[in-house]
């Protein structure tokens, strides 16, 4: 009986989890089907580190780094746009393409946020099979980042998200 008590408690945490912001709960266009899978390099960081002080535990897109519900992860949004979801294979924890980093970019490598250094160090770096359950948005990620361009890493992404948003995606609209 205690049990059925807990259920509703349960699953209000579940929805609310990934509830916490607009950003993160905005969907793109879902893959449709069984979910694309791909080999990436993941690597982890905290809003602790050097490189990342100045934004302290903002994101690209000004909100708070997430962790728990939907956990923030850092890409080249040419290859991962901004609000691409995913999981890695074997485990259940979500993740949302809502950063991006200068040694990311032209590679197939995703950051990892973790909320401490321990956590950060204890993940290391991993070649790992994601599942890709929902594309982000090429539309926003420009938008985000046109007014960035001062950084060539940046202007890098904006070419190509350019040529991505001016032809449809091959192989009969599929995303990837």
């Amino acid at each position: 009986m205690k049990l059925f008590h807990l259920l509703p408690v349960g699953l209000s945490y579940l929805v609310a989890s990934c509830a916490f912001d607009d950003f993160h709960n905005k969907s793109g266009a879902s893959i449709q089907g069984p979910h694309k899978t791909v080999q990436v390099k993941t690597t982890a960081y905290t809003h602790s580190e050097s490189g990342h002080r100045r934004y302290g535990r903002n994101n690209a897109v000004g909100t708070q780094l997430a962790v728990g519900g939907c956990n923030s992860a850092a890409a080249d949004w040419s290859r991962f746009p901004l609000g691409t979801k995913f999981k890695i294979v074997g485990q259940n924890q979500l993740y949302v393409i809502d950063d991006y980093g200068s040694a990311l970019v032209g590679k197939n490598t995703i950051d990892l946020y973790m909320p401490t250094r321990g956590m950060m160090k204890r993940w290391g770096s991993r070649d790992v099979m994601i599942e890709l359950l929902e594309l982000g948005s090429y539309k926003e990620s420009l938008k985000i980042l046109r007014p960035r361009c001062r950084a060539a890493y940046v202007r890098r992404m904006v070419t190509i998200l350019q040529s991505k948003s001016e032809q449809p995606p091959a192989g009969g609209g599929r995303l990837f």
